[in-house]
């Protein structure tokens, strides 16, 4: 929210802003509020996470950005951080790091190179009269392996 009223408060103002988002559903803020949160220095999780990011942006490069979450938490833990796994999960989120996960990704389907020539017997129109004047069924993947 401070950082929408922060956007665009040069062309509409912080009062007017506040007074139109406090008819909204997730209008919470007034200008009072938003001058004190302006003014408000920032707290101790903040500042700690500004110093690990960059520290598990570091161990993960430094590990050919393959680390997940636990091996990232047992690798700070190895470089003298003490951080639960959560917050390295949490933190790896908010720098868009991730693991590199194993093996590959299942081959579902095999691209026809022809036109497919089967008809549309229903027209698009999935909606019957009664029970049992219209069946469609749809199978996308079925795993055989």
């Amino acid at each position: 929210m401070i950082a929408f009223i922060d956007k665009h408060r040069e062309n509409f103002g912080v009062e007017a802003i506040c007074r139109t988002l406090s008819a909204t559903e997730r209008g919470f803020i007034t200008s009072r509020g938003y001058r004190a949160a302006k003014t408000r220095s920032a707290s101790a999780r903040k500042l700690r996470d500004s110093i690990l990011i960059p520290e598990i942006v570091r161990i993960h490069r430094e590990n050919y950005s393959v680390y997940g979450v636990r091996k990232m938490w047992h690798a700070m833990r190895h470089a003298g951080w003490t951080i639960g796994r959560d917050q390295v999960a949490r933190l790896m989120k908010n720098a868009g790091l991730q693991g590199v996960r194993r093996g590959r990704k299942p081959v579902t389907t095999c691209p026809s190179s022809a036109p497919d020539h089967r008809p549309d017997l229903v027209e698009r129109k999935f909606t019957a009269q009664g029970p049992h004047e219209l069946w469609v069924a749809d199978i996308t993947y079925v795993r055989t392996v």
